[in-house]
């Protein structure tokens, strides 16, 4: 009766019905909330394909202009080709290195431009397959016993030299030492210390870069505007991340737009999806497999 006197009976029903309708609200904006996060996901995991499939379009537009140049009359092609990973990569290569041709009968070199002399002299009719499979490091023997192109993860400075057996220096297609391998993506990062293939360290985490889902009422100029200042963000916390990491060699792999952002021995676009650990073991497995090619 008191509360009714004073008004408070209908002031606590308009506070209970605010109130219903606060945790309505609310639950609207968290449900929103999470379908904003996957579709920022959905979104990064499909710019990953597309920048995968970049690549692929690269390669094989390479190829053709390789195949469309005036010396590549020969039609010759490839022997074999494959993906060398794990234990596969392991073996391949110790059998390549345990090559033995005698005094001066190996020709190892590493190629991202026009084959040298040395090697065109070797491969003949053979050498435009090398343009096709540059950059490269290409082992041969005098007797053409052996004479195939490997695309290594870490790529040497070009050189041509002739030895007794291959020079591969492990570093440049293997796990070896201590070293630092990081993942960028425009939502995640992470980075992990390894010694060899056994990863001793890791941190990572995600940031929050608006999608296009989330655009809302902004005009297009400002939220791409917006979106590029968070992505600034967040490659400056990697920056910082990977800067604070003590290794020997520093490896950076993923998005190839972001990658050229960081001072690191080696970068490579990859196609590493999901959260930050799990896109950081597929970046491992990507960035040190090596493409073997039959000259």
């Amino acid at each position: 009766m008191l509360d009714d006197l004073l008004g408070r009976t209908e002031l606590k029903a308009q506070i209970e019905a605010l109130e219903e309708r606060r945790d309505r609200l609310e639950a609207r904006l968290e449900a929103e909330s999470e379908r904003r996060a996957d579709a920022v996901t959905e979104k990064q995991e499909a710019e990953e394909r597309a920048n995968r499939l970049e690549d692929r379009i690269a390669d094989l537009e390479g190829r053709l202009e390789a195949a469309e140049r005036p010396d590549d009359d020969s039609g010759v092609g490839f022997r074999y080709e494959e993906t060398l990973r794990g234990g596969r990569a392991d073996a391949v290569l110790d059998r390549l290195a345990s090559l033995n041709g005698g005094p001066e009968g190996v020709l190892t070199a590493y190629v991202d431009a026009e084959p040298p002399p040395e090697l065109r002299d070797l491969l003949g009719d053979r050498t435009p397959l090398v343009a096709r499979a540059s950059p490269c490091l290409v082992c041969a023997d005098d007797a053409g016993l052996v004479a195939v192109a490997l695309r290594p993860p870490v790529a040497p400075e070009p050189f041509a030299e002739w030895a007794e057996s291959p020079r591969i220096e492990r570093s440049w297609v293997r796990p070896t030492g201590r070293f630092a391998l990081a993942v960028v993506r425009s939502d995640i990062f992470a980075v992990g210390v390894y010694e060899g293939a056994e990863r001793v360290a890791y941190e990572g985490f995600e940031s929050r870069v608006k999608s296009d889902h989330s655009k809302g009422g902004f005009s297009q100029g400002r939220f791409e505007r917006l979106r590029d200042e968070q992505i600034a963000a967040h490659v400056e916390d990697c920056v910082e991340t990977l800067d604070s990491v003590g290794a020997d060699r520093r490896y950076v792999v993923g998005d190839r737009r972001l990658i050229d952002e960081f001072d690191a021995d080696a970068t490579a676009a990859v196609d590493a999806s999901g959260k930050p650990k799990a896109a950081l073991e597929d970046a491992f497995t990507d960035f040190w497999s090596v493409r073997l090619y039959g000259l």
